[in-house]
């Protein structure tokens, strides 16, 4: 280790294990169904487009068609994700719940999302799936589900409501019919009358969730959508601009009230409070956790949101972050239905990023969800409910909704050089940016000409599957699933080496496929100055050295930006890059011991240019004691600092050290 961490650093992040007590609570969240009447059962491997499917069963079961396809919309964007489940056991497009299934398809192997925060506190060992204890199917509840629901109103296998898109689509329409008869309504041609069924289809628990999601699919309706699916399908839903859905319904679903007091959420989002403590762990002051007290933004700016996945299920993740002794993070959001629970103020400092200063300033927000399962993917209601929150947080502590400002945990950087190696890999190549982009409000369009400079990173998610190895074990060959990362190499050619990563792997040492290594991997909405261009490649200015991507021209994997840049100042032939950006030594009062900066291994050459995404004063927030009178203080400096997009993940230069300029300024031609 190259010099000694400030006591802020040593807070340790962990991941979350899966248990079997986390699948079998879902069990509360799925939807509550009346007497099951009688149908003309489904056939098996119905024939058909998906957008007939849809229509044959909203006839069948006498549930309107836009209904039908809004809920299916807010499950799975209308995906059948190659038959895998998602992390709460739905399958297909109107994600029918199989958890017992799922679970015996996929047992969670060890898989981890790149260890250590790099924190240092290593007398707390991090939990992964590696040392979580192995899932006794057998032993969950035997009505774990709604698959089998559903198999019981169409008279379908339950492997065809698995596997089969049209005849999952079946399903779903019967059980939404089933809850609408059983809550007293009738079989509405009128969309706007089965508000309640929309709600209790969710699996919420709580009156707000449910009433959130049945929102959100009616705001889905009245807008419309349209869109090729992972199937290569094309699904339209015409929009209703003029819906007004009885919402007043919600009511007889009798779902008891959250206790949302003191939560920070948009109106209408489903939250609750579960507070994580504050609390002194022994005799030492410095022993305590699991977060720092702080008055923010009065005393510090929040300028970043960065976004995590839990590497475990949600009930792991409300017992682990109530543990004084564990870490906390200020939002979790549930898969199954979006929704929200808040553990810490947001004026307070999580312990969430690995990065102390990054805390400092920051929002974290977890997401139940797997980095690399091969039988998991990220829900629709998740992604709304997340970009709800993030937009609401945003438009609260003026943070810009771009890239530079809303991180994943993988965008992260280390403290220092000894760091790196341990930062955390989540969310991952397969959330989906360009679409959570799209739901904050801030899509990823081209902002300039090829004479731009700058490069923002944008392929298509669904048909973009660069090669993943080590999603189970070690040099193993992941699924071919849609990605929003693309591969960098040394040459404009898939033959050349990838680009070298000397922080992560060395200075002799070479970067892989693997799912958890970010050494050749720019991901979507970052921003990069262009270097070159050869016919169907565009090279970037990334950690040092020139890297080259295929950027076709009739399938961009990236759209032409203009922005601002750095340089090194004339005369200098490099500048060192840091993992964050804390005062001069002579801005720390006494009492306050001077944190170092520490320069990473990389350095900015002559010539080479990199996007800027923030500028921001040298701070550190002193808080290593209990007792917030003694001492907790922000330490501000005269040095000023740019966060600049590096490689995969941000680093800060000083202001001292570049040149500010237009992207234009030096671009290729």
């Amino acid at each position: 280790m190259q010099g000694s961490a400030p006591p802020n650093d040593r807070r340790r992040g962990r991941r979350l294990p899966r248990t079997v007590t986390a699948v079998a609570a879902t069990a509360a969240l799925l939807p509550v169904f009346g007497t099951a009447h009688a149908a003309e059962p489904a056939q098996d491997g119905a024939a058909g487009s998906l957008q007939q499917a849809f229509t044959a069963a909203a006839q069948q079961y006498h549930v309107p068609q836009s209904v039908l396809l809004g809920v299916s919309y807010m499950e799975s964007r209308w995906d059948s994700h190659q038959g895998m489940p998602s992390v709460t056991g739905g399958y297909g497009p109107m994600h029918l719940t199989d958890a017992r299934t799922a679970i015996a398809q996929f047992p969670h192997e060890a898989l981890g999302d790149g260890g250590d925060d790099g924190r240092g506190d290593n007398s707390r060992p991090l939990i992964t799936k590696a040392t979580a204890e192995a899932p006794d199917v057998a032993a969950l509840p035997a009505d774990l589900t709604t698959l089998d629901r559903a198999a019981t109103l169409t008279g379908s296998s339950a492997a065809s409501l698995r596997d089969d898109a049209a005849v999952n689509v079946s399903g779903g329409a019967a059980l939404l019919a089933d809850t609408q008869k059983s809550l007293g309504e009738s079989l509405s041609a009128d969309p706007a009358d089965w508000y309640a069924a929309v709600a209790r289809y969710s699996g919420a628990s709580d009156a707000q969730t449910a009433a959130s999601f049945a929102d959100d699919v009616f705001d889905v309706i009245k807008q419309g959508q349209a869109r090729t699916t992972d199937s290569g399908e094309q699904v339209k839903l015409a929009a209703d601009p003029a819906l007004a859905p009885a919402a007043g319904q919600a009511a007889r679903i009798g779902l008891v009230k959250g206790n949302d007091a003191g939560t920070e959420c948009p109106p209408g989002l489903g939250c609750e409070w579960v507070p994580a403590p504050y609390e002194s762990l022994g005799t030492d002051p410095g022993d305590y956790g699991n977060y720092d007290k702080a008055n923010r933004p009065a005393d510090q700016k929040i300028d970043t949101i960065v976004i995590h996945d839990t590497e475990g299920y949600w009930d792991t993740a409300m017992q682990l972050v109530q543990d004084p002794t564990y870490l906390a993070w200020h939002y979790t959001i549930r898969s199954s239905d979006g929704h929200v629970a808040q553990h810490v103020l947001t004026k307070d400092v999580g312990w969430h990023a690995g990065n102390w200063y990054v805390n400092s300033k920051s929002v974290g927000i977890e997401h139940e969800g797997f980095l690399v399962d091969p039988g998991t993917w990220y829900t629709e209601a998740m992604y709304r409910s997340s970009a709800r929150l993030v937009r609401y947080l945003a438009a609260k502590y003026d943070i810009p909704l771009n890239r530079q400002h809303i991180l994943g945990h993988d965008n992260v950087p280390g403290i220092a050089p000894a760091y790196i190696s341990g930062m955390h890999t989540d969310p991952g190549p397969y959330w989906d940016w360009a679409h959570y982009m799209e739901l904050l409000g801030a899509p990823l369009h081209p902002t300039a000409g090829p004479q731009g400079g700058v490069v923002t990173i944008d392929p298509d998610f669904e048909t973009n599957q660069p090669l993943y190895t080590g999603c189970v074990t070690a040099g193993d060959t992941c699924p071919a699933y849609g990605s929003e990362a693309v591969r960098l190499y040394t040459a404009p050619s898939t033959d050349a080496p990838l680009v070298k990563d000397i922080g992560l792997h060395g200075a002799n040492g070479a970067s892989t496929t693997g799912v958890n290594d970010v050494g050749a991997r720019a991901s979507t909405g970052q921003q990069y100055a262009v270097a070159d261009r050869q016919g169907d490649w565009t090279a970037i200015w990334y950690l040092g050295q020139k890297a080259w991507f295929y950027n076709p021209k009739g399938n961009r994997t990236a759209v032409d930006s203009a922005g601002l840049v750095v340089t090194p100042k004339a005369g200098l032939a490099s500048v060192p890059v840091y993992g964050r950006a804390y005062p001069e030594a002579s801005a720390y009062p006494a009492g306050v011991p001077v944190q170092s900066i520490l320069p990473m291994p990389y350095q900015i050459l002559a010539g080479q240019r990199y996007v800027v995404g923030n500028v921001v004063p040298g701070e550190y927030y002193y808080a290593v004691t209990y007792d917030t009178s003694q001492g907790h203080q922000v330490v501000r400096g005269k040095e000023l600092y740019y966060e600049i997009q590096l490689g995969h993940r941000i680093e800060y230069v000083k202001a001292s050290d570049v040149t500010l300029q237009p992207s234009t300024v030096g671009a290729p031609r």
